[in-house]
């Protein structure tokens, strides 16, 4: 987990890194670019500032508290280790990061129950819908994380009540799950790259809600 990459800041989009000639987003971007990916163009492009929404403050609020929680009792370990000890045993660890060189994502993982059959990847969210922006955000992490380990014991996707134990939505990542998301994520460096342009999303019910809706000029009339 402290592999050393040559790394920079991309000159004009923020967010985005420059890790060994590549640009590299951040893995959340597959949740946002579900939603709307013109709001990242926004956010990250034009570099617009708005304040994050309640659900946002409060979503951090959790995290942090579970983060907290969480290593009151956790044992300080590495990578290497947690892989190991999950060939006889199991074990959890929260807030893995995680980096695909190759794909040029990275992210934090919430949780990671190591297993001997099987890793499960556990995204935490609210509610109990598992929309495909979701869903596509943890086969994002799945992907990162396949990358990392060197061997191939079955990887689990997982979305999870925030703030519960309630699983509520889990999936093998299969050759499937993992080539659309590649698939996905390609479309995302061609926007970056500029080889096609940011489309904005036609449903007037995620204009209502975006942060971006009082300054956005492709919203949808609502």
């Amino acid at each position: 987990m402290k592999k050393k990459f040559n790394t920079a800041p991309h000159p004009t989009i923020s967010q985005v890194k420059i890790i060994e000639e590549r640009n590299n987003f951040p893995i959340s971007w597959l949740n946002k670019q579900g939603f709307c990916e013109y709001g990242i163009y926004l956010e990250n492009v034009k570099g617009i500032e708005i304040k994050p929404t309640k659900s946002m403050v409060e979503g951090t609020k959790v995290h942090a508290t579970l983060e907290a929680n969480f290593r009151e009792d956790a044992e300080p370990t590495t990578f290497d280790e947690m892989l190991e000890t999950s060939k006889t045993g199991e074990i959890l660890s929260r807030e893995l990061p995680v980096m695909s060189k190759q794909h040029g994502i990275r992210g934090f993982i919430d949780e990671v129950w190591m297993t001997p059959d099987e890793f499960v990847i556990i995204d935490d969210k609210p509610g109990t819908r598992a929309y495909s922006s979701s869903i596509n955000q943890v086969f994002g992490y799945c992907l990162a994380f396949k990358e990392m380990i060197p061997e191939k014991r079955r990887i689990v996707a997982s979305l999870k009540q925030r703030g519960t134990e309630n699983i509520y939505w889990a999936s093998y990542f299969d050759e499937k799950a993992e080539k659309d998301i590649i698939n996905l994520i390609n479309r995302m460096h061609r926007l970056l790259e500029g080889e096609i342009e940011f489309k904005a999303t036609d449903n007037p019910n995620k204009c209502r809600s975006c942060r971006f809706n009082t300054i956005c000029e492709r919203k949808m009339d609502f």
